[in-house]
């Protein structure tokens, strides 16, 4: 396996008000002149990591990577007010105009293929290429695959771990169930909500055992975010039209 090209830091950093709550965090690596190509990250909630940059030979492209609304280094954090698919999409065309990009190369994996799956339908002669892995497609099928049946026979460990919160009468609808302590009035149980959701994301990111993820989405930070995030985009069918990308 081909490995990622190795570090390297921002050329240029900045923060776009993008309505009157949310500031985007933005960042530019590579070269300054190279082939534009825009990371979209997963969640939806996660932010861009040090790692994500590493995925393009920094010679040849200009790398631009973005923190979507209330995540990672954008602010506020965990903020759901004015947090939709649809606008995150209007901030991607935003930050292309922004930084003056006539058309860039699209790469997104898990939540960050969807959104740029439906960047791509709404504004097609802007993206010269997509590139799509752990392609996620937002669907009802996608949904019950996680929160109901088909990974939890995969990672029964890990399953079991994330139904230990909630009561066996709460169980036919987790997203509901997590969402009451996500958003509830005491801060312990948020948190400790926010970690088995995090963590049930962390562990099931890969099929081989990866500590160093497991660790990256325990932080409480980024824990928050997430689950608040994910929670409140998948119980709002990620504000999208059933089986969208497919169909159109």
């Amino acid at each position: 396996m081909r490995t990622l090209y190795p570090a390297i830091k921002p050329y240029a950093i900045r923060h776009l008000q993008v309505d009157d709550i949310h500031e985007i965090y933005i960042e530019e690596c590579g070269s300054q002149d190279g082939i534009p190509v825009l990371f979209v990250h997963g969640g939806p909630g996660a932010g861009c990591t040090e790692r994500d940059r590493r995925f393009f030979d920094p010679e040849k492209y200009r790398i631009i990577l973005f923190d979507q609304r209330g995540c990672g280094r954008s602010k506020p954090h965990a903020e759901l007010e004015q947090n939709n698919t649809a606008l995150l999409i209007e901030d991607v065309e935003l930050i292309r105009t922004t930084l003056g990009v006539d058309k860039w190369l699209v790469f997104g994996g898990s939540w960050g293929s969807t959104l740029s799956l439906l960047y791509a339908q709404a504004h097609p002669k802007q993206v010269s290429g997509l590139v799509v892995r752990g392609i996620f497609l937002s669907r009802q099928q996608d949904l019950d695959w996680l929160y109901k049946d088909g990974a939890s026979r995969v990672f029964p460990d890990h399953w079991a771990h994330f139904l230990e919160l909630i009561p066996e009468s709460e169980r036919g609808n987790l997203l509901e169930a997590y969402y009451h302590r996500l958003f509830g009035d005491n801060e312990l149980a948020r948190m400790n909500a926010a970690k088995h959701w995090s963590l049930w994301e962390g562990n099931t990111a890969t099929l081989r055992p990866n500590h160093e993820l497991v660790d990256h989405f325990a932080d409480p930070h980024l824990a928050l975010s997430l689950s608040r995030i994910e929670c409140h985009y998948f119980r709002n069918n990620s504000f999208i039209k059933p089986n969208q990308i497919m169909k159109k």
